[in-house]
């Protein structure tokens, strides 16, 4: 009898995992839902700590919503995106308050989530397993599922553009202005620094703001240049990555090697390495993107790491170890490279000519 409990209870853990992993995804819509929905900022409204009736009113709900509400923000607060404390009354209202992840929901990270859990960029992941069967070379998910690259939609769709610039741009202002304060001392000595495939200039910016001596440019495609704001001290060029990289003291690369595969980073590289001076005149690449191995070593940040190595492949994109980011800046002929694993999941890395 023991040993048939013994068996019953594996089978219950082993269900048990895998309706884990398979509602995962409703984490991901009532996430989007409060994105939509604006939940953090009626929290917000009301002192941080909001019931659920304010917050329904708030958000201008239907009352016969009420209930359903309710349910909402129980999964809302067992997933960390808002804390509840329970009514010390009988029959009183839980009250909701902010935590970390919701605070960031006021602003900064609004655009990136939206971008994120957007249709577009989810409904790939649903013919993943018809990708893998396809011999490579072959279209990356993306393109298999809307018949063309993202890159390519952003530029005939101005909607889908705009939701992909201002969600890279809020990720590049949020990340800078931590790298900035942990790591100051990566952007002193440079008095010019072009960001390559910076987008709308969310991280230029932020650098340009912190640093007001640094000579700050955006390296872009003509169509991102021409949405980019005209009332910043950074300059936007028109250009193309894999034909040249104007003059610089330092190029920045953020978040843009693990779109590539290892041939296109080195052309990529060599070229930074050709605007850039020798290091002893201060010259380098500073690259802010996972290394895969570094960083702290918890389930969390290594199941980050791990999902978002797959999620990256919806643009044949890659995320790397030490070893495969050593191997392309030696092909690109870098000297040296120091990594700097203090932005959670995601690292500073420094490459020398």
């Amino acid at each position: 009898m023991e040993l048939n409990n013994s068996k019953t209870q594996t089978l219950l853990d082993g269900q048990l995992d895998l309706w884990h992993t398979t509602f995962a995804f409703m984490k991901s819509m009532a996430l989007k839902s409060a994105v939509d929905l604006r939940i953090a900022d009626a929290v917000q409204h009301h002192g941080g700590a909001a019931t659920i009736p304010q917050i329904l009113t708030e958000v201008k709900l239907h009352p016969s919503k009420i209930r359903n509400l309710r349910r909402l923000m129980r999964v809302l607060s067992t997933t960390n995106v808002f804390t509840i404390q329970h009514p010390s009354a009988e029959g009183g209202e839980p009250v909701y308050m902010l935590t970390p992840a919701s605070q960031l929901l006021l602003s900064s990270q609004i655009p990136f989530a939206a971008m994120l859990l957007n249709p577009m960029i989810v409904s790939p992941f649903f013919e993943l397993g018809t990708w893998f069967q396809h011999e490579l070379p072959d279209p990356c998910i993306f393109k298999q599922t809307h018949g063309q690259a993202i890159w390519e939609m952003t530029k005939q769709d101005a909607t889908f553009d705009a939701l992909v610039n201002d969600g890279l741009a809020s990720d590049s202002q949020f990340i800078l202005d931590i790298s900035i304060k942990l790591c100051a001392g990566v952007f002193r000595g440079v008095s010019s620094l072009i960001d390559v495939g910076g987008g709308l200039g969310g991280a230029a910016q932020t650098i340009s703001k912190a640093f007001p001596h640094v000579k700050c440019s955006v390296l872009e495609l003509e169509h991102v240049v021409a949405e980019a704001p005209s009332n910043t001290d950074v300059q936007y060029i028109t250009g193309d990555m894999f034909e040249s990289i104007p003059q610089a003291d330092a190029v920045l690369l953020k978040s843009v090697l693990h779109d590539w595969d290892h041939e296109d980073c080195v052309k990529i590289l060599k070229n930074c390495r050709k605007a850039i001076p020798p290091r002893d005149a201060g010259g380098k690449v500073i690259i802010i993107n996972m290394v895969i191995g570094a960083g702290p070593s918890d389930l969390k940040h290594r199941e980050m790491q791990a999902m978002f190595d797959l999620y990256i492949m919806f643009i044949n994109g890659m995320e790397r170890n030490e070893e495969e980011w050593k191997n392309i800046f030696l092909e690109a002929g870098f000297s040296d490279y120091k990594i700097i694993p203090v932005l959670g999941v995601r690292s500073i890395i420094e490459v020398y000519p």
